[in-house]
């Protein structure tokens, strides 16, 4: 199953950038990262497999367990890709939110769209890595 972030703003050279590389390039599924403008810009069309996951401050705060079990269930279901979409500074469309299988959110705090990829992408890792059986998460 591919994992595609889809985010809004570019990352361009930074810490942000260098920690998203960092997680990203340690996950053994394969794996998309697809910027667009902060406003405008067409969001790539998906086919019927596909899993919307929207970052979302009122979204659902799902341990890395818990999540690391959605994209397992998803993967074996045959879902082809699981599309994770952060938004600009002023969030998602109402027809996205609506469109997602998933509201998504790194706790009660709002985060700025560059740490929201970050994150995402260390949870990615921790997911996949979860799944595979490695030591990387702890449990307590």
């Amino acid at each position: 199953m591919l994992l595609h972030i889809l985010a809004r703003g570019r990352i361009g050279r930074g810490a942000e950038a260098e920690l998203v590389d960092r997680y990203m390039k340690r996950i053994a599924w394969p794996w998309r990262v697809t910027e667009l403008p902060d406003r405008g810009g067409r969001v790539p069309a998906h086919d019927p497999g596909t899993v919307m996951i929207v970052l979302d401050e009122k979204g659902r705060d799902l341990p890395s367990t818990d999540l690391a079990q959605r994209l397992g269930r998803w993967r074996d279901d045959g879902r082809r890709e699981a599309r994770f979409v952060i938004g600009a500074a002023d969030g998602h469309a109402t027809a996205l939110r609506d469109e997602a299988d998933l509201l998504l959110a790194f706790g009660k705090a709002t985060w700025p769209h560059l740490l929201a990829r970050a994150m995402l992408a260390e949870q990615l890792w921790r997911a996949t890595s979860i799944l595979a059986g490695h030591p990387y998460h702890r449990d307590g």
